[in-house]
């Protein structure tokens, strides 16, 4: 499936998928960012997309930059009716280190995924599972 894209800044790159079976593409950094330690900050990819109704793009973090760098890609949502410049929400818990991001470093990731909405209707009571209400480990510790 091709999704257009456009770029809002001269230096934005085109996502970009590493491998066959990938899952999701890379975001660029468009320009040298700092994000001070202990914030949290939006660094702009100066792309903006059309993507399809029906459909959005989960962002995401890189694994690789999550394990091997102090710092996380909060998940974020990308709707098939938005047409601004995509950013990439990035916390840096470090108390010590400012985070440093040069143009062209990955950032982040995008994912597109089908989307459907729903209507919401109030009950007064539901289905009974097995699982009932548990939830957050209840299964077992790991």
């Amino acid at each position: 499936m091709k999704i257009k894209f456009k770029k809002l800044h001269p230096d934005s790159q085109l996502p970009a998928f590493k491998s066959a079976d990938a899952a999701c593409a890379d975001v660029y950094a468009t320009k040298d960012e700092v994000v001070p330690k202990g914030v949290t900050r939006v660094i702009k990819s100066g792309l903006a997309a059309e993507i399809p109704q029906g459909h959005s793009f989960i962002i995401r973090g890189r694994s690789g930059l999550s394990v091997n760098h102090n710092y996380h890609v909060k998940t974020g949502i990308v709707d098939a009716d938005y047409r601004g410049d995509i950013g990439v929400i990035i916390s840096n818990p470090d108390q010590w280190d400012d985070l440093k991001i040069k143009k062209g470093e990955r950032i982040g990731q995008i994912m597109l995924t089908p989307c459907l909405q729903f209507e919401p209707e109030e009950a007064d009571a539901l289905n009974e599972t097995e699982r009932g209400s548990g939830g957050f480990g209840h299964t077992g510790r790991f």
